[in-house]
């Protein structure tokens, strides 16, 4: 796949995960997957299930909080472990939850990356391969009407999207 075709993936499985955010809390590692996504999406509610108590307590603070999960944890041997257990915890609470972003995010980004931290730094590769503006995921966010031939970086002159300018 080339790496237009893949970022114009990545950027339908981000704005889908954007979309969910606003009525699921994201499960997550740790700080650094945190902080890694909220370069992609912005600010969001998460969990962070190995530095709060770990799939029990992750699942009990979505049923207490009468929401549903998205499951994001890493595509390593750790990560599809928690996310077994974490399903197992959520299934047994009757709480709903989302783990076709990750399993999304994993088919895309496997032969390059294993965590949800390196994403951003994934995303930024990719769009600078393809000549893409730096700011990308806020430019066409804030058009949805700007495409991605649209959102394109000239070296030392910037995006010649009217957004980035």
């Amino acid at each position: 796949m080339r790496d237009e075709e893949r970022l114009e993936l990545l950027d339908v499985v981000l704005d889908d995960l954007d979309s969910m955010a606003g009525d699921h809390i994201i499960l997550i590692e740790g700080m650094k997957d945190k902080m890694s996504l909220e370069r992609l999406i912005g600010e969001f509610e998460c969990f962070m299930v190995q530095r709060e108590g770990g799939p029990l307590r992750a699942a009990e603070y979505v049923s207490e909080h009468g929401s549903k999960a998205v499951i994001l944890t890493d595509w390593d041997n750790k990560g599809e472990y928690l996310a077994h257990e974490l399903s197992v915890q959520l299934s047994a609470l009757c709480a709903e939850y989302d783990t076709e972003i990750r399993r999304r995010l994993a088919d895309l980004c496997r032969k390059d990356i294993k965590d949800v931290e390196s994403l951003h730094s994934m995303y930024d590769r990719l769009v600078r391969s393809c000549d893409g503006c730096p700011s990308r995921r806020r430019c066409i966010g804030a058009s949805p009407s700007i495409t991605f031939k649209e959102c394109r970086y000239i070296p030392n002159q910037g995006c010649r999207a009217e957004v980035c300018s």
